[in-house]
C-alpha cells in the first residue's frame, strides 16, 4: 500500500494496479485515493466504472484506446469482476499493451497467482494485496479514531473491543462509532461501556463456548449456545466454526510444540499474532487426543445429518454434552 502512496506524492502512476485482498474498508480507502489522485472531482468524461460480472470486455478495450480529453489520464475502475480468477483473453492480451494515457485499477477479492490479471499487475509492482493489519497497526489507527473525538480507551477495554470486533476494519469503525456516541462527555472508553455496547461477532462467541468446554462449564455452554441460535445462527455453521477453531488450535499446538514463536505460526496460517496468542492458552487445557476425538466425533455427527440420520441441533448439542460434560 505505500507503493500507492509513493505513486501519489511523486505524480507518477504505473499503467495497472490490482488491489485485491479481504479488507474491504482499506481497499475502499486506497482506491479512493488513487482515483482522487487521477481523476478530476466530476470528470466524467475520463473516467469509467465497470462492476460485477458480464463486463463487456471490447467496449472496456474502446475505452481504454480512446485519447483522455484536457486530462492526462484515461482511467477505468473495474471492480468485483472475477478477472482475478479468470481474465478473458482479449483483455488480458490487450494489457500488454496499454496506451501511456491509459490507468487501469482493478479491485478483486481474490487474485489467482497463475493468472494474466496477477501477472501483468505483479509485472508493473503493483499486485497489492490487503488484508486485515496486524493488532499494532489497529490499535494505531483506533487510537487516532479515539483522539480525534476527545477519547481514550485503556488496554483491558481495547483487548476486549478487539476481540469483539475484529472480523473486518469497517465492523471495527462501526463499533468504534457507537462506542464514541455511548459515552458521551466521558474522556474515557471503560471494558464495561464496550461489553455494554459492542455486538461480539460469531467468532467470539465461539471462542468464548470452547473456552467454556475447557472448563467443563455445560451450563454456560449450553447458554452460549441457546444465545447463538437465538440470534439466527445455524447449528450446522456453529458446528462448522467449532471444528475450524479445533484445527486451528491442533495445527497451532503442533508448531508450538516444534519450536514455533506466535509471529511464526501467525505468518504460516494467515493469521493475527494475538489470535495465536490467545489460542496457545486455550490449547493448554486440550490434550491432542481430545482434540483429534472432538474433530472425529463432529465429521462423524456432520455426515449423520447431511443423511438425514440426525438433527442438526441435536448433533451440536451432543458435541457439547460430549466435550463439556464432566465425564468427557
Amino acid at each position: 500500500m505505500r507503493r500507492i502512496d509513493e505513486d501519489i506524492q511523486n505524480g507518477q502512476f504505473q499503467n495497472i494496479y490490482l488491489l485485491y485482498g479481504e479488507e474491504e474498508y482499506l481497499k475502499l480507502q486506497y482506491k479512493n485515493k488513487l482515483i482522487s489522485a487521477l481523476v478530476n472531482e466530476g470528470d466524467n468524461m475520463n473516467f469509467t466504472k465497470y462492476t460485477d460480472s458480464g463486463i463487456n470486455v471490447n467496449q472496456v478495450i474502446d475505452q481504454a484506446e480512446t485519447m483522455p480529453f484536457f486530462a492526462e489520464h484515461r482511467v477505468i475502475l473495474i471492480e468485483n469482476s472475477g478477472f482475478g480468477k479468470k481474465m478473458p483473453d482479449e483483455l488480458g492480451n490487450y494489457l500488454t499493451n496499454i496506451p501511456g494515457f491509459t490507468i487501469f485499477i482493478f479491485v478483486e477479492t481474490s487474485a489467482d497467482k497463475r493468472g494474466k490479471l496477477y501477472k501483468y499487475a505483479k509485472s508493473a509492482g503493483r499486485d497489492i494485496e490487503i488484508n486485515m493489519p496486524n493488532e499494532a497497526v489497529l490499535a494505531k489507527w483506533i487510537g487516532g479514531m479515539l483522539k480525534e473525538s476527545g477519547k481514550q480507551m485503556k488496554k483491558d477495554a481495547w483487548e476486549q473491543f478487539r476481540d469483539m470486533t475484529d472480523s473486518s476494519m469497517d465492523n471495527m469503525k462501526r463499533e468504534a462509532d457507537k462506542l464514541i456516541t455511548y459515552v458521551g462527555d466521558r474522556n474515557q472508553i471503560t471494558i464495561e461501556d464496550v461489553r455494554a455496547v459492542c455486538i461480539p461477532q460469531i467468532e467470539t462467541k465461539i471462542f468464548d463456548m470452547i473456552n467454556s468446554i475447557a472448563s467443563k462449564d455445560l451450563p454456560k455452554t449450553m447458554d452460549l449456545y441457546q444465545d447463538m441460535l437465538s440470534a439466527k445462527e445455524p447449528p450446522m455453521r456453529i458446528l462448522y466454526m467449532i471444528v475450524r477453531q479445533f484445527r486451528q488450535m491442533a495445527v497451532i499446538k503442533e508448531l508450538t510444540l516444534n519450536g514455533e514463536s506466535a509471529a511464526s505460526i501467525a505468518k504460516k496460517m494467515g493469521m493475527q499474532d494475538y489470535f495465536v496468542r490467545k489460542n496457545e492458552s486455550l490449547i493448554r487445557n486440550f490434550k491432542a487426543k481430545d482434540i483429534k476425538n472432538l474433530l472425529n466425533d463432529s465429521a462423524t455427527f456432520e455426515q449423520q445429518v447431511k443423511t438425514g440420520l440426525l438433527d442438526e441441533n441435536l448433533a451440536v448439542e451432543m458435541i457439547i454434552m460430549k466435550y463439556a460434560g464432566n465425564n468427557s
